[in-house]
C-alpha cells in the first residue's frame, strides 16, 4: 500500500504545481517591479513625505497666523452691556443714567474679528526648524537605503529561485538514474541474478530520491512565493527564472567609503538633528518677540459692520523659571545628542567589519567554486563507469547507488557554492554602495 501511495501523492503534487500559472521572469523585470510595487519601499517613501510635512509645519516661525471669527451675545450684565454699546458706537446720554447703568435692558451685540500674530524673534523655533529639516533629509536618505535593501533582497531571492530550480533539475536526473537502476535490479532479480536485499535497496534509494525531489519542488514554490511577495504580485503564480545559475561577473569596489553610504549619512544627519534640538532647548531661556493685531467690526444685527476699530502692538515675553523643567530638558537633549554620536561611530565600525567579513566570504566561496566543480565532474565520471559496468553485471547495486548519491550531492554542492558566491558579491555591492 505504501509503495502505491507515495508515487500517487508524488504525481498528484506534480499536477498541482504545474496546474498553477507559471511565468518566466528576468532579474531586470524583478528589480523593476520591486522598485515600482514593493510595499516596504512605499512605506519608506511615506515616512519621508511625513518628515517633509513636519518640516513645512515649522514655517510657523516665519509666517503670520490669521484668524476670522464672528461672535454673537445677548447680555444684561451692566459692564458687558455698556461695553457692547460702546463698541457699537450707539451710546447716548440716557445710557449714563445710574438706573440704566446698574440695571440695563438686554443688549445684543455681534462682532466680526480678523486677528493676526506675527513671530519676530523666536530663537528656539529657528533651531527646531533646523532639526526638522535635518530629520527630513535623513528620512529621504533612509528611503534611498530601503530601496537598495529591497533591490539586494530581490537579487538574493532571484538567486534562491535559480538554486531551487537547479535542485529540482538535479534531483529529477537523480530520480531518473535511480529509476533506471531500480529497473535493471528488478529485471536481474526476476532472472535470478540478484538477491532480494539488493532489489529492496534500489527501491529504498528510489523512494528517497522521490521524497527529495518533492521537497525540492516545495522549496522552489517557497522561493517563488517570496519573490512574488517582494514584487507585491498576485498569489498562485510560480515564477521561473530566465537566467540560469552561473557565477556572476561584475566589478565591486575594493575600498568603498562607508561614510558616503545613504544609511550612514542618514545616521549622521540624525545626530545633527539631536544637536539642533539641544540648541533649541537652550534657546528657550531667551525672550520671544511677536507682533499682534486685530480689526473688529460690531453691530446689533448679524453680519453687519456699522462700527469698526483696530488694534495692533508687540509682545515681549520671557519665561524666567519653569520649576527647573527647562534645565532637565536641556540635559536630556544633550544626553541624546551624545548618544547619537556614539551610535553613529558604532554603526560605522560595525559596517566596516561587515564589509571585511563579506569580502572574505566572497573569496572563500570563489576558492570553493573550482574544487566543487572538479568534484562534480569526478562524481559524474565515476557514476558513468559504474553504471555501464552494472548493466554488464560487473558492479554491485550498492556501489551504483552510492555513486548516484555522490553525483547528486556533488552537483548540489557546486550550485550551492555558486549561490553563496553570487550572494556574497551582491551583499558586498550593497554594503559599499554610495
Amino acid at each position: 500500500m505504501k509503495q502505491f501511495l507515495v508515487p500517487t501523492l508524488f504525481i498528484l503534487m506534480q499536477g498541482f504545481l504545474f496546474s498553477q500559472d507559471r511565468l518566466e521572469i528576468s532579474l531586470v523585470e524583478v528589480l523593476d517591479k520591486v522598485q515600482e510595487l514593493n510595499i516596504g519601499i512605499k512605506l519608506s517613501e511615506q515616512d519621508a513625505k511625513m518628515a517633509k510635512y513636519d518640516y513645512n509645519q515649522t514655517n510657523v516661525i516665519f509666517l503670520p497666523q490669521i484668524s476670522i471669527s464672528h461672535t454673537g451675545i445677548a447680555t444684561t450684565n451692566p459692564l458687558m452691556a455698556f461695553g457692547s454699546k460702546l463698541n457699537q458706537e450707539i451710546l447716548t446720554q440716557a445710557d449714563f443714567i445710574p438706573s440704566s447703568l446698574n440695571d440695563p435692558d438686554q443688549v445684543e451685540s455681534y462682532a466680526t474679528r480678523i486677528s493676526f500674530e506675527q513671530p519676530l524673534i523666536n530663537m528656539d523655533g529657528f533651531y527646531q526648524r533646523k532639526a526638522a529639516k535635518t530629520t527630513m533629509l535623513a528620512k529621504e536618505l533612509q528611503a534611498i537605503r530601503t530601496k537598495d535593501h529591497y533591490h539586494f533582497e530581490a537579487k538574493k531571492a532571484y538567486s534562491q529561485l535559480q538554486l531551487a530550480y537547479k535542485g529540482v533539475e538535479v534531483l529529477q536526473m537523480a530520480y531518473n538514474a535511480a529509476k533506471s537502476t531500480h529497473d535493471v535490479a528488478e529485471n536481474s532479480y526476476e532472472q535470478g541474478l540478484l538477491q532480494k536485499a539488493d532489489l529492496l535497496q534500489a527501491k529504498v534509494r528510489l523512494t528517497e530520491v522521490e521524497n527529495q525531489l518533492q521537497q525540492a519542488k516545495s522549496n522552489m514554490k517557497n522561493a517563488s512565493d517570496y519573490l512574488g511577495f517582494l514584487m507585491n504580485a498576485a498569489e498562485n503564480t510560480i515564477y521561473q527564472p530566465i537566467e540560469i545559475l552561473v557565477p556572476i561577473d561584475f566589478d565591486v569596489e575594493e575600498e568603498g567609503e562607508i561614510e558616503n553610504r545613504a544609511d550612514v549619512r542618514a545616521m549622521q544627519l540624525v545626530s545633527k538633528a539631536y544637536k539642533a534640538n539641544m540648541n533649541a532647548d537652550k534657546m528657550t531661556f531667551l525672550p520671544k518677540l511677536k507682533a499682534f493685531g486685530s480689526y473688529e467690526m460690531y453691530d446689533d444685527d448679524v453680519f453687519q459692520t456699522n462700527a469698526k476699530g483696530y488694534l495692533f502692538g508687540a509682545s515681549l515675553s520671557w519665561d524666567i523659571l519653569k520649576g527647573g523643567k527647562r534645565f532637565a530638558q536641556t540635559g536630556k537633549s544633550k544626553a541624546n545628542y551624545e548618544k547619537s554620536k556614539q551610535e553613529y561611530q558604532q554603526y560605522v565600525s560595525k559596517s566596516n567589519l561587515e564589509v571585511q567579513r563579506t569580502r572574505r566570504a566572497m573569496q572563500d566561496s570563489k576558492s570553493r567554486l573550482k574544487t566543487s566543480k572538479l568534484a562534480m565532474k569526478q562524481a559524474e565520471e565515476s557514476l558513468r563507469i559504474r553504471t555501464n559496468r552494472y548493466k554488464e553485471g560487473l558492479e554491485k547495486t550498492n556501489d551504483v547507488l552510492i555513486a548516484e548519491a555522490m553525483y547528486a550531492q556533488a552537483q548540489m554542492m557546486y550550485y550551492q557554492t555558486i549561490y553563496e558566491f553570487n550572494n556574497a558579491r551582491f551583499y558586498l555591492a550593497f554594503l559599499t554602495k554610495e
